[in-house]
């Protein structure tokens, strides 16, 4: 479930948009356009998660907004800056998580902070940073020398080493194991009751479905869904899994998958269920393996994905 705000952050958060991006067009040598017209807002305190297929566009959309490029068309306005033309402005209030953060390998942890930490104008305490994402037990051991998931917790301890406003986060649980990444969202959810604005990329669907307030997702550089997690899942049919007996007539349409499995379909589980269910009890009929559940987001994502190829 995305996360409940407090009432001190919700006062402080609504009403208020960190993120605009107008129309926003990326183009590349060639005239190819990598994104093309893309609109969304992200509001003050909230995750948005940008999601799509590889070469959908994230990566060329959220470059714009950290301010690394400019746009060939639209515009783009971070806590009410252009990202690039203004970047003295933004670049103090925001970090940013990247895919591979490139720290010399015969640094420490601790000496990796705090190079960051120089550049920045008023940063946390390096202990405190790494406490953050349990690295502070690894401070002294060299980057070469950490798991490919403790290096990506050392790339999220430098991208809030500036207790940013806004925070963009790239694949930030790529390499992980279950318990890091699920103690890497109690993090994002404590950072989010604070005010902190969320700008997340991923390819873990199950993350932006637990974490994120509102989604995008883009394919070939234009947004082909929007809205809450539960605005473009619910989109999308449940289904209902069971195995029948032999020769028995259901009284609604089932895809069978070979296996003697069957599904039903439908926008209405609730009522499709109690309807199966009565129909069964009144023909004496066992149903083995019932399972129903609502669409997730990775049958919407894929669904969409398809549709839209």
């Amino acid at each position: 479930m995305p996360h409940c705000r407090t009432a001190v952050a919700a006062e402080i958060v609504d009403g208020m948009t960190a993120i605009e991006v107008r129309d926003l067009t990326r183009r590349y040598s060639g005239g190819f356009e990598a994104v093309r017209g893309v609109s969304f807002d992200v509001e003050r305190g909230e995750m948005f998660a940008l999601l799509g297929t590889n070469g959908a566009g994230k990566t060329s959309t959220v470059e714009v907004v950290e301010g690394l490029s400019r746009p060939a068309e639209g515009t783009v306005r971070v806590l009410g800056h252009d990202p690039y033309h203004e970047r003295a402005a933004v670049r103090p209030r925001v970090g940013v998580m990247l895919q591979e953060g490139g720290f010399p390998p015969d640094l420490t942890a601790r000496e990796a902070t705090a190079m960051w930490a120089g550049t920045l104008t008023s940063p946390r305490p390096v202990e405190e940073a790494l406490e953050l994402v349990d690295l502070a037990h690894r401070a002294s051991v060299r980057v070469k020398q950490l798991s490919g998931g403790e290096r990506r917790r050392l790339d999220l301890a430098l991208a809030l080493l500036g207790k940013p406003e806004v925070l963009f986060l790239d694949e930030p649980t790529t390499g992980l194991d279950p318990e890091s990444r699920r103690n890497t969202w109690e993090l994002f959810r404590a950072l989010l009751l604070e005010g902190v604005t969320v700008l997340l990329t991923t390819h873990y669907l199950e993350e932006a479905q637990a974490l994120a307030d509102r989604l995008a997702i883009m394919h070939r550089g234009r947004i082909v869904a929007q809205g809450t997690v539960s605005e473009v899942v619910d989109a999308y049919p449940s289904r209902i899994t069971f195995v029948p007996p032999p020769d028995v007539q259901l009284p609604m349409v089932a895809d069978p998958d070979g296996t003697g499995r069957v599904t039903v379909r439908t926008n209405d589980l609730q009522r499709t269920l109690h309807d199966l269910l009565s129909w069964a009890h009144a023909h004496d009929v066992a149903l083995s393996g019932l399972d129903a559940r609502s669409a997730s987001l990775e049958e919407a994502f894929l669904a969409i994905a398809e549709e839209a190829a």
